[in-house]
């Protein structure tokens, strides 16, 4: 896969693909990312990517042509083309799976006031990683990139991901490590049992009851 990511702040993304499975992944040719700085592909003497909107108000805006011949240069046939928004539909696990399938995507990272509106016209999906309101788009670039990458064939195990909390709209079960005791909190005896039919059953059982106490929304698609 390839992930081709616009943003004026591009070092923010140093450590994220410098560090732990996103690196080894990037290491393992599983995935390639590339950085592009928006203010590259501006005309203006002084680099400038944003203006005041029309009609007045607060905050700066987003030009539309810099964002434009960014895309120009880096779009395929294959490119699917994401906009980071409030205003996008909200990201879930279905979504990362989908997205994980592609051969390359192209995130495009927001900042100030928000976008000039025809710049929604040049993408293919516009996605929110929840109501709330961020400085900018870097942030949940990244977390898209992240939950995406783990997906891939060969990042990390295939069973690691298959058992992730929001499968089959469900949560995932407790998991528990040494010491089996630890100031009275104790390992539960099935964990240690090595039944693995009566624990696969009790892990249903938690994923089903830790699914009801926190997000009893989910079972309604379950």
């Amino acid at each position: 896969m390839k992930i081709d990511i616009l943003t004026l702040f591009p070092d923010m993304f140093n450590g994220f693909i410098n560090e732990s499975i996103i690196k080894r992944a990037i290491d393992f040719k599983k995935v390639e990312i590339n950085i592009y700085n928006i203010r590259d592909y501006s005309k203006d003497p002084h680099k400038k990517v944003d203006d005041y909107g029309f009609g007045g108000g607060k905050g700066m805006v987003l030009k539309i042509e810099p964002i434009y011949d960014a895309l120009e240069s880096i779009k395929t046939n294959d490119s699917k083309v994401i906009l980071m928004t409030p205003q996008g539909i909200k990201y879930n696990q279905a979504k990362a799976y989908e997205l994980s399938s592609l051969k390359h995507i192209i995130i495009i990272c927001g900042h100030y006031e928000g976008y000039d509106e025809r710049i929604r016209s040049l993408v293919d999906i516009e996605l929110s990683i929840g109501d709330y309101v961020l400085t900018g788009g870097e942030i949940p670039a990244m977390a898209v990139c992240d939950s995406v990458i783990r997906l891939i064939d060969g990042v990390i195990e295939k069973e690691s991901h298959e058992k992730d909390s929001f499968n089959e709209n469900l949560l995932d079960y407790p998991v528990y490590t040494h010491p089996k005791e630890f100031k009275g909190m104790k390992v539960p005896d099935v964990l240690l049992s090595g039944h693995h039919a009566n624990i696969a059953k009790w892990r249903r059982e938690e994923q089903i009851k830790r699914t009801k106490d926190r997000r009893p929304d989910l079972l309604e698609k379950s």
